[in-house]
């Protein structure tokens, strides 16, 4: 799913043509978010497209909408953007070209910017596809950034939030039906959510139900959680290494409810000895495939249940 941003540079027709074209002709349903964010699923991007093409070979627009949702003109069925191997010098120059232009709009706190940096980042292929390789490296730079002194702290802040909005939409465009089989969250005092969060929409994705509970959750929080909800995989994000002694009170606790989950913790300092001395699975770094062990192994405990 795509916000009307990154609608627009898929099928190369500008945000106010988009809305204009829903409007008047019903060219696109877009779905919407909790908060009334219009989403575009793959359809609707190739749908577009054809529109745009019909336009610019003399068609009113008008009669482009009409015959495209009569049926009466062919749409060309979606195809993935075309991208090489990031061990391609040339997709690792396109890398380094989209996150330091993000890191650029962020340190000039140029709103407009930043949105537009972010739209192409994600413009630049599925979730999947871009996660791993190209958002969180954006945000280790942007951490970085910061860290040395070249962004503002109110600069950080704006471009996290402009991520989390984003992020934000993507979990609520791939919840599924159901109740929640995952529940995510950080440990009380951590607050470096967006790992987490982007992990959320990754599970989500693999058709299983989450319930992302966000940072800084006292253990009491967790334990009303897994008491209330009949979550099978209870994962703990662990960000800095200072988290760890509050992720296994998290873990202590939930192993004294009833039915406890299957704890496993995730996230940039989550591998070290006293996860695996207290019995939780430790996720692999990689977001893609750290939700794909959590899908599994929500899919495995409920399948014993």
């Amino acid at each position: 799913m795509y916000t009307i941003k990154q609608a627009a540079i898929r099928s190369g027709v500008s945000v106010p043509l988009i809305r204009a074209w829903e409007r008047r002709y019903g060219v696109v349903s877009p779905q919407r978010t909790p908060s009334g964010y219009r989403l575009y699923d793959d359809d609707a991007i190739a749908t577009l497209v054809r529109v745009r093409e019909l336009t610019e070979t003399g068609w009113s627009a008008s009669e482009a909408s009409r015959a495209v949702l009569a049926g009466e003109i062919e749409i060309s069925p979606p195809q993935p953007p075309a991208s090489k191997p990031l061990t391609d010098e040339a997709a690792h120059e396109r890398q380094a070209e989209l996150i330091g232009r993000f890191i650029e709009a962020a340190t000039a706190m140029d709103i407009a910017a930043t949105g537009a940096a972010l739209d192409e980042i994600f413009a630049q292929g599925s979730f999947e596809s871009i996660v791993d390789d190209l958002l969180m490296p954006a945000l280790v730079e942007l951490g970085r950034a910061w860290s040395d002194g070249d962004l503002d702290v109110a600069a950080e802040h704006a471009a996290s939030a402009a991520v989390h909005r984003r992020l934000s939409a993507l979990y609520e465009a791939a919840a599924a039906m159901g109740d929640p089989a995952v529940v995510v969250g950080l440990p009380p005092g951590a607050r470096h959510e967006l790992g987490a969060l982007a992990f959320s929409v990754a599970v989500r994705r693999q058709g299983v139900g989450v319930l992302y509970l966000g940072p800084d959750v006292p253990v009491a929080s967790w334990v009303r959680v897994i008491e209330q909800q009949p979550a099978r995989v209870a994962t703990i994000a662990i960000i800095q290494a200072a988290d760890r002694d509050a992720a296994l009170d998290v873990a202590d606790a939930l192993r004294s409810v009833g039915d406890s989950p299957v704890l496993a913790v995730g996230g940039k300092n989550a591998r070290w000895e006293g996860a695996q001395e207290a019995g939780m699975v430790v996720l692999p770094d990689r977001i893609n495939e750290a939700a794909a062990v959590a899908a599994r192994l929500a899919n495995a405990t409920t399948a014993t249940k």
